[in-house]
């Protein structure tokens, strides 16, 4: 259940809700098969597989948000009612009008939903109610604005803010490439993306190369900006930083993840132990990520 990604979003420090509250509350949204006449359903399963819609450990919480969807792809729809507005034609003798055909693509629709095939998947949000942190294990924001969105259902209060630093990621990135080196407890790996702020969108991307040459300074220096930057805190996490401020190919290091399992005998066991050393990494790989970024942006009041 190690996290591969990070979305980061922000809580009141500390969050005021205890967790008996938060288990009622997302109780009203579980997860539901998706019925044969929609196309889509979502709600909470338990992330241990536990019964529990909450899994909480040490003052650390976890959530599983299940989608299901059913696939009809458009080329099958679209197809369907070419053949029937054919017959339409034929029997009418005119071709059906724009109000027909999107009766048409409606009815096609809701009789073939039914037997479409079913997509499930799951997304993971770690909870850290005592530091205000809320990280959705999702690759773009649009998949976890669906977890956000689903809270906001559940939630009778809900007071989420985006993680904003004095520094932008980019401009930080740029510094220490231009510099040749990572702030302090970080260092710079092989792979960075920079573009250009052009019309054109000119972009460069390194992968498994050195970093450190006149190269990439002559990028910098000709208006491209990295997008995208390989960095490893403490020699225990590798991962990629967006310009906005997203964690992609979040990797916890070998010898941390072989940590637990040398004494870990059960599922369950293993599962509490690997949740327990992945929150206690990030909880203090967070808050120098924000310091190396120029501190957090304080919300308004």
């Amino acid at each position: 259940m190690w996290f591969k990604n990070l979305q980061l979003y922000r809580l009141p420090t500390p969050w005021a809700i205890d967790l008996a509250s938060l288990e009622e509350q997302v109780a009203r949204g579980p997860f539901v098969k998706c019925p044969s006449n929609q196309p889509l359903s979502r709600g909470w399963v338990s992330p241990r597989r536990d019964g529990a819609l909450v899994f909480a450990l040490d003052r650390q919480w976890l959530l599983a948000l299940s989608v299901e969807q059913r696939l009809l792809p458009g080329s099958v729809v679209i197809e369907e009612v070419r053949e029937r507005a054919e017959a339409m034609e034929a029997q009418q003798g005119y071709a059906p009008g724009r109000k027909q055909l999107k009766e048409l693509r409606e009815r096609v629709t809701e009789e073939l939903m039914p037997r479409a095939f079913t997509r499930r998947r799951s997304t993971f949000v770690w909870i850290d109610p005592q530091n205000g942190w809320l990280c959705v294990d999702a690759s773009s924001p649009a998949k976890a604005e669906e977890v956000i969105e689903h809270l906001r259902h559940c939630l009778d209060e809900f007071p989420l803010t985006l993680l904003h630093t004095q520094v932008s990621p980019a401009s930080a990135m740029a510094d220490w490439l231009a510099g040749g080196d990572a702030p302090a407890g970080f260092t710079i790996d092989r792979d960075c993306e920079l573009k250009a702020s052009g019309d054109e969108k000119s972009a460069v991307r390194y992968v498994r190369h050195p970093l450190e040459g006149d190269e990439i300074k002559a990028h910098l220096a000709s208006g491209k900006l990295p997008t995208r930057l390989a960095l490893t805190w403490d020699d225990r996490i590798s991962f990629i930083l967006s310009e906005k401020l997203e964690i992609k190919r979040l990797a916890f290091l070998d010898l941390l993840k072989e940590q637990p399992q040398k004494s870990a005998e059960h599922a369950d066991e293993q599962f509490d132990a690997d949740f327990a050393l992945m929150t206690g990494e990030l909880s203090r790989f967070l808050p120098q990520l924000v310091e190396a970024l120029g501190g957090e942006v304080a919300e308004d009041k």
